[in-house]
């Protein structure tokens, strides 16, 4: 990880064109967790000020993230920016909400504007930008990829093409071996913008010109996990599985088999030529039968002619099975015996939501799958507001939070408050 942040972001700083800046040293604070707390750094912004957020990836070390805190304050530092690098890893469910608080936690603390907030990856960390957009998309107005590879994000079986509609990623330079997940991507309609060159000034323009509107007319969120229910101005709470709704399909991005060889983990590059898969990294403390610079020539008895056809070959597996694998190492060729394993997935159910607010009519509709309840979030403007959930009309005659339940019958919406001192 020592050049980590040297060989990963030099593609964004091309040219800086402007003025030099002062040097400023990052402010390190900590945001209070459940049984724990977060650190980061952060600049002190000018006042209602843009925040980038820069993932510093999971092996990242403290001098890592200032070294990344230093390279992103002297791009945006021109244009009065804010800079947070937080110590963590966030391609996983704790990592999303230990971010989600931290970004609370530095709204609290600087004059920062909470609707252009832009969340940024390289390399391996522009893996968690994919995975953390679909997570908590109602706290970004955009993501930055930069190269990186959003197939382990895919993977995890938790990246919904809806929660992107609103907070697009830009995507700059994917590497070689990467075309299955963009087209999967695209199949769920996960909202990413490719770009192979843009300059530094280019990049933070298009991140300039995104604004996350914080009560969106249109809305549309899907989850596996109730942790992660919110949607801008609904959240979901209650989930019933046998409450369906054709109506609402799945948007999940189709993660494939997600099978892997029982040989252990090894690393290789999709982009490099063939004959075969080239072992190029192993996990220290190895102990399976592949050695660096190992060639995959055949599974199953299947040819594989390079690093994508092996993708796509194990992508399409759909059983656990015993396999040959032939191996060249040298001169040698080498006969293996091992299996495909599947992983076991995860969120397989799935509850998904819809909101429309039509301003002329004083209405709000709302579609929605495996949702028994739900708390409405309505501002100032919109009130006094008729409720259209799933058909049922339901009335909220102020502004703040409702909670809308179907659980019993008559279905019902209280105050927020109400609701609290009645349970």
């Amino acid at each position: 990880m020592a050049g980590f942040v040297e060989e990963t972001l030099k593609i964004l700083i091309l040219a800086l064109a402007a003025l030099p800046v002062r040097a400023e040293e990052p402010v390190e604070a900590k945001a209070t967790l459940p049984g724990g707390a977060l650190t980061y750094l952060h600049s002190e912004p000018r006042a209602a000020a843009p925040v980038v957020i820069s993932l510093p990836g999971g092996a990242a070390t403290p001098e890592n993230a200032r070294a990344l805190f230093t390279q992103w304050r002297e791009l945006v530092a021109p244009r009065g920016w804010a800079v947070l690098v937080p110590l963590l890893y966030s391609g996983n469910d704790p990592g999303a909400k230990a971010l989600d608080l931290a970004l609370a936690d530095i709204l609290k603390r600087v004059n920062a504007d909470p609707l252009r907030v832009y969340l940024a990856g390289a390399g391996p960390s522009a893996t968690e930008v994919f995975y953390t957009l679909s997570r908590l998309p109602d706290r970004f107005a955009a993501g930055l990829a930069i190269q990186g590879n959003p197939a382990p994000a895919i993977n995890t079986n938790r990246l919904f093409g809806a929660n992107t509609q609103a907070v697009p990623v830009l995507w700059i330079q994917p590497p070689p071996g990467t075309e299955l997940a963009r087209q999967k991507l695209a199949a769920a309609q996960y909202n990413v913008q490719v770009r192979d060159n843009l300059t530094d000034a280019q990049i933070l323009d298009w991140l300039a010109g995104q604004r996350r509107d914080a009560f969106p007319s249109t809305i549309d969120c899907e989850t596996g996990n109730p942790d992660f229910g919110r949607c801008y101005w609904i959240e979901m709470t209650k989930f019933d599985p046998r409450r369906r709704n054709d109506a609402l399909p799945s948007t999940r991005v189709h993660p494939g088999s997600g099978a892997s060889l029982g040989l252990g983990g090894f690393g290789f590059d999709a982009g490099a030529a063939g004959p075969g898969v080239l072992v190029g990294w192993l996990p220290d403390g190895y102990q399976g039968p592949l050695k660096l610079n190992d060639r995959i020539l055949s599974v199953a008895g299947k040819t594989i002619a390079d690093g994508r056809e092996y993708l796509r070959f194990m992508d399409e597996m759909k059983d656990e099975k015993p396999v040959a694998v032939v191996v060249e190492r040298g001169k040698e060729r080498l006969r293996l015996e091992t299996k495909i394993v599947l992983p076991k997935r995860e969120e397989v159910i799935t509850a998904r939501v819809q909101g429309r607010y039509l301003a002329d009519q004083k209405e709000a509709l709302i579609i929605s799958r495996a949702v028994t309840e739900m708390r409405v979030t309505i501002p100032e403007g919109w009130a006094p507001l008729n409720l259209s959930w799933n058909g049922v009309d339901l009335k909220a005659d102020s502004a703040g939070c409702w909670l809308l339940s179907q659980e019993q019958d008559p279905p019902s919406a209280r105050r927020c408050e109400a609701a609290a001192q009645v349970r």
